[in-house]
């Protein structure tokens, strides 16, 4: 690795059913007795979708695939091993047991395969994994608080938070203050989805409303600065994924993103890679376009690499010995 590769990162936001590559989506297809839609992929292979509505679909199909605990064990095995290989130190990843139990499959029988994969990747290169288990907004707060349910009836090692994904259109956030509270009294830190395609507003309810010390995007709090003046002061973590944010039109082009606004008012970023192969985007790129696009040095990108693993839901020896890693970075850096 050269240059920015060499840079340690850490990943705070990607979904792991988001992260199966297309390559390895026909072997699982191929294993499982799956034929795929000729539609989902572009001539040159990659994921072929057409706005945000096509892409939940695309997302979905690709789910299906996923029957049995090997399944997920390839998948968090293949993306953490990507991952290292773009410098990644740590990577949290969304799980969600919806898609699971969809194809049949059990909570405890998704998270086997994906502590696999964690092991696994570990095992070869050194890099932490963990899970955030999700619900999923428009299937409703009542399921909400059976997912929490179930994390705290079969609590696993790996599983370090709660959140939230879904579309932001469909119910409202005060909804969801039963499930997100289970989850937070059982000890879980919790995350949630606001202010992508919903506006500031969203952002707003989510850290007033829910016990949140993250937030899934958060991008459109650029849009209030009394907003960003709050999440600044309270010290909530946004993040932030600009290939995502730009892949589905949420902004034009680099330019046009706010992650320079929300980095002037002083809110604590980090940088992400959300779907991966759906965006054409990794945790490596990301950092590549912040420097190229937002002009941020490697003292600075190496500062959100400390924002995020001073942010990850994860027990204190872990949190000491990865900043034990990026302080020789520090150094080096600065």
């Amino acid at each position: 690795m050269t240059g920015l590769m060499r840079l340690p990162k850490a990943e705070l936001h990607c979904h792991i059913e988001g992260a199966v590559a297309p390559g390895l989506l026909h072997r699982l297809a191929n294993r499982n007795g799956i034929r795929l839609p000729t539609a989902m992929f572009a001539p040159d292979g990659r994921y072929a979708w057409t706005d945000f509505s096509d892409f939940l679909d695309a997302y979905d199909r690709a789910s299906e695939c996923l029957r049995h605990p090997t399944d997920y064990r390839d998948i968090m095995y293949e993306y953490l091993m990507a991952c290292a290989a773009e410098g990644a130190v740590y990577v949290e990843v969304f799980s969600s047991p919806d898609h699971a139990a969809a194809v049949g499959m059990s909570y405890a029988g998704h998270l086997e395969g994906l502590a696999a994969g964690i092991d696994d990747a570990f095992t070869e290169t050194g890099i932490i994994g963990r899970v955030i288990v999700t619900c999923v907004r428009h299937l409703g707060p009542q399921r909400a608080v059976e997912i929490v349910g179930s994390m705290k009836a079969e609590p696993h090692p790996y599983v370090v938070g709660f959140g939230m994904g879904g579309d932001e259109h469909r119910f409202v956030l005060a909804d969801f203050v039963p499930a997100f509270r289970l989850a937070h009294e059982a000890g879980y830190a919790c995350t949630v989805h606001a202010g992508e395609v919903a506006g500031p507003d969203s952002v707003r309810q989510a850290i007033d409303l829910l016990p949140v010390s993250r937030i899934g995007h958060g991008v459109r709090a650029a849009e209030d600065p009394r907003l960003l003046e709050d999440i600044a002061r309270r010290g909530i973590v946004l993040e932030v994924c600009p290939g995502s944010n730009l892949a589905l039109g949420l902004y034009p082009d680099h330019a046009s993103h706010p992650l320079p606004r929300l980095i002037a008012a002083g809110c604590r970023v980090t940088l992400n890679s959300d779907d991966p192969p759906f965006f054409g985007t990794s945790i490596g790129r990301e950092y590549a376009a912040a420097a190229k696009h937002f002009g941020l040095s490697e003292a600075a990108l190496l500062r959100i690499t400390e924002t995020a693993v001073d942010a990850a839901f994860v027990d204190p020896e872990t949190r000491l010995s990865l900043r034990q890693q990026l302080s020789g970075q520090s150094v080096r850096a600065h």
